[in-house]
């Protein structure tokens, strides 16, 4: 893993557990009525965990329960659904 610019705000992938730049990865947010968002902005209220877009990343944090510790919330397989159906589709960079 690359130390890549300091002054970068890193977060970690609740999913695969590998620290990225924070634009990188994909909010999502517990909001105060329990309810489990996924925040395109970065800005909304309430407690905040990060995960890749990669589609394993987002199997990982369901089958390890990494999100739901992460937010100190329970998800069922609506929730999850809603989830994956609800975030952003992200196209590759070119190099």
């Amino acid at each position: 893993m690359s130390q890549g610019d300091p002054n970068l705000p890193t977060r970690t992938c609740v999913g695969c557990r590998v620290a990225r730049p924070k634009r990188e990865l994909i909010r999502l947010v517990r909001t105060p009525d329990a309810a489990v968002v996924v925040d395109p902005s970065g800005k909304l209220n309430g407690r905040g965990a990060y995960l890749c877009p990669d589609d394993a990343c987002w199997i990982k944090a369901e089958r390890r329960r990494g999100l739901e510790r992460a937010l100190t919330v329970r998800l069922d397989a609506a929730a999850w659904q809603n989830l994956i159906a609800s975030r952003p589709i992200t196209r590759p960079t070119a190099s």
